[in-house]
């Protein structure tokens, strides 16, 4: 039936912004891009991995409602080997990030930070 996930899709509220930031700062892979001028849109599919994000820009899109316990996607998780490096290169880049904890059940350790929209990221360490 379910195989895999194959996208998820995000709505920012700059565009350049979070192009910017989900490109040339997380280094996430562009597939395609597009304006849609009949929505004032941009549609940007983005690869990590074997999943893709589709990001979305709309002329005034609603805020988020709380963080992060709102209806809806909670966050979005991404794995790494180790959490440090990857902590260091965001904070240069001036990204505030949470400090590191560790899973009550599984004792695998992960922290959040945030994208430009506030959206909630995860990194998960795996290594």
């Amino acid at each position: 039936m379910l195989d895999a996930v194959h996208h998820v899709a995000l709505i920012c509220r700059d565009y350049a912004r979070s192009r910017a930031f989900y490109v040339d700062l997380l280094g996430l892979e562009v597939v395609h891009e597009v304006f849609r001028e009949e929505r004032q849109s941009w549609k940007l599919d983005l690869r990590i991995g074997q999943a893709q994000i589709e990001l979305f820009s709309f002329p005034d899109p609603a805020e988020r409602p709380s963080y992060p316990e709102a209806t809806g996607l909670r966050h979005l998780a991404f794995s790494v080997p180790a959490l440090e490096p990857v902590i260091a290169w965001l904070q240069s880049a001036g990204v505030d990030v949470e400090a590191i904890r560790t899973h009550e059940y599984t004792g695998q350790r992960f922290t959040f930070f945030q994208d430009p929209d506030g959206l909630p990221l995860e990194l998960y360490e795996t290594g």
